[in-house]
């Protein structure tokens, strides 16, 4: 799903959001199915393909134990998800910091379900060579590529989820773009 989903349905989803609050199973249900393949991109580019899973189901646990609190004055409920979800990386990487290993997996769930294996393949072996150098770039880097380029949220959104200024984060955009392009150029893509 992108983020041109999530926004289309913003009010659907504020809706869907105050019957959790009210402790509407099926609510959260439709907000999970909404939110699990944005989440999972989010924290797939960002640790290793293993602990994956744990921690996209730790986000969505966290989310639910937490969707009282959850204000929409404050930010949307889209930035609020993908606030926690940051934090569970960051913690991740701190319990983690000296166990950290290059494994890429290409298993990333093709999304768009063609039957050529030729391009499968190719497209598996990019998105291994993306993912590679994502994790070359500085953390902030990583979150404004993912959050950006492969979550398409808009500027005002990574700003929120970031804490940033809209202007703040052109720059360090730019910065990030110039970087990643930089890492593949080291990777031999052109």
């Amino acid at each position: 799903m992108s983020q041109g989903n999530l926004k289309d349905r913003g009010e659907e989803i504020e809706a869907l959001v105050v019957k959790a609050q009210e402790g509407d199973h099926d609510a959260f249900s439709q907000i999970y199915d909404i939110f699990i393949d944005p989440i999972y991109r989010y924290v797939y580019y960002r640790v290793s393909s293993v602990d994956t899973e744990d921690l996209v189901e730790t986000t969505f646990l966290k989310v639910w134990e937490n969707i009282r609190q959850y204000r929409p004055q404050k930010k949307s409920f889209s930035a609020w998800v993908f606030r926690i979800a940051h934090n569970l990386v960051v913690d991740y990487y701190r319990a983690n910091k000296d166990k950290f290993t290059d494994e890429l997996s290409p298993s990333l769930p093709d999304q768009n379900r063609q039957h050529n294996p030729i391009k499968t393949t190719q497209n598996n072996l990019d998105k291994e060579l993306l993912k590679k150098a994502i994790a070359k770039l500085k953390k902030q880097y990583q979150d404004i590529i993912i959050y950006k380029f492969i979550n398409e949220f808009n500027n005002k959104e990574v700003a929120d989820i970031l804490g940033k200024s809209e202007g703040g984060l052109r720059i360090l955009q730019f910065r990030a773009l110039k970087a990643l392009k930089r890492e593949l150029k080291d990777l031999g893509v052109t």
